[in-house]
């Protein structure tokens, strides 16, 4: 570019700082080690320039200036330590973090981190939602940029200078399906024989499907009637023991000695005709559709769980490490209240209502 059209492209503001042509963003100008360096204020404030012109300078007098690194980085190579920090760490939802990241590249492909910007990333969800993309998809995809920008930020040199604000969408996902013990039972009963114990740990436990299906012989002490699941393959990645009230223990005993009388070599407790249990969608389905239960999930039985120990009385806090919940939160959510807590607490409002008028009505 000529000096002539430098100069109407470029406007000097103060010492080393430009106004762009169609920019409303001040630039800053300087040298290191005799090379010329622009970099975007990303405001349009004198001091904001001055501010950010000092502090580069001090860099440059000490011999480091990570923000030229970081004008190079693109969400590209962000999108790559993100995918590789789930798989050092060993992240079970890594399938989901890659789904996330499949998605934001269609809209951040190429693009300098320096740019991801808070409009942007508005944009992106203007665009997601207007496919019809529910809340809770979009907001673990800005959770995943938001961590894959942070990630940026803490690496040395850092990679990312400036986090945008992300900010995640409201969305009401309060747990609502769960099973009264009628509904249970009559459940229990349609389904095929090799899940009828798979499901009555889940309605007694809270325990996940995945847990339950990767259960071994070698996770169960029938003598002291417990359930060892052990680090690593919960969710959480956090162990857990599970005491077993009469009923859980018949079930598996009983499931026991099935398993030792034909398939010896089964190490899995819910199986198959000796192979662990897969899809059990079909038989799912089926046996709801014939007891006349719309619309029940297997994770039903989750909730369910966690509201049957809070319902016996056991301390939340209890529940919670019988149920794996890590937070109070999540827990909170499958706490749930059925119109027959309701209408238990109405009862008891009247006798207490009643003990108290015939008291006074006594003295």
């Amino acid at each position: 570019m000529g000096e002539e059209k430098k100069a109407k492209y470029w406007h000097r503001v103060d010492r080393n700082i430009y106004r762009r042509a169609g920019s409303p963003n001040l630039y800053l100008v300087y040298y290191r080690r005799g090379k010329r360096y622009q970099e975007n204020v990303d405001s349009d404030k004198i001091r904001d320039a001055r501010r950010l012109l000092k502090y580069r300078e001090g860099e440059i007098a000490q011999g480091k200036i990570p923000a030229l690194r970081a004008e190079l980085i693109r969400f590209d190579e962000l999108a790559k330590d993100f995918l590789d920090d789930y798989r050092a760490n060993n992240k079970k939802s890594l399938w989901r973090a890659e789904i996330s990241i499949k998605h934001l590249s269609r809209h951040f492909d190429g693009i300098r981190a320096v740019d991801i910007s808070t409009d942007r990333i508005k944009s992106y969800i203007a665009e997601r939602r207007k496919l019809g993309i529910s809340v809770a998809t979009v907001n673990r995809e800005l959770a995943a940029l938001k961590r894959m920008l942070n990630l940026g930020a803490q690496a040395t040199p850092p990679k990312v200078m400036r986090v945008p604000h992300i900010k995640s969408l409201s969305e009401n996902n309060t747990r609502t399906g769960f099973m009264e013990k009628e509904d249970f039972e009559a459940l229990r009963d349609a389904l095929p024989h090799y899940l009828k114990p798979l499901i009555t740990v889940a309605y007694w436990t809270g325990m996940r499907a995945g847990e339950l299906k990767s259960l071994r012989w070698d996770d169960i002490d029938l003598r002291e009637r417990c359930i060892t699941l052990n680090p690593g393959t919960t969710k959480s990645g956090q162990g857990r023991v599970i005491y077993m009230p009469e009923e859980l223990w018949l079930t598996l005993r009983q499931q026991k000695d099935e398993r030792d009388l034909e398939f010896q070599d089964c190490p899995w407790v819910f199986h198959r005709e000796g192979k662990s249990i897969r899809d059990y969608s079909r038989a799912w389905k089926s046996a709801c559709k014939r007891v006349g239960l719309k619309g029940v999930l297997f994770h039903d039985l989750r909730r369910t769980g966690v509201r049957n120990l809070v319902r016996a009385g056991v301390p939340e806090r209890v529940a919670m490490t019988i149920s794996g919940h890590k937070t109070r939160s999540i827990f909170d959510r499958y706490n749930i209240v059925s119109n027959e807590d309701l209408k238990e607490a109405a009862r008891k409002q009247e006798a207490h209502y009643r003990s108290n008028t015939v008291a006074i009505s006594t003295e």
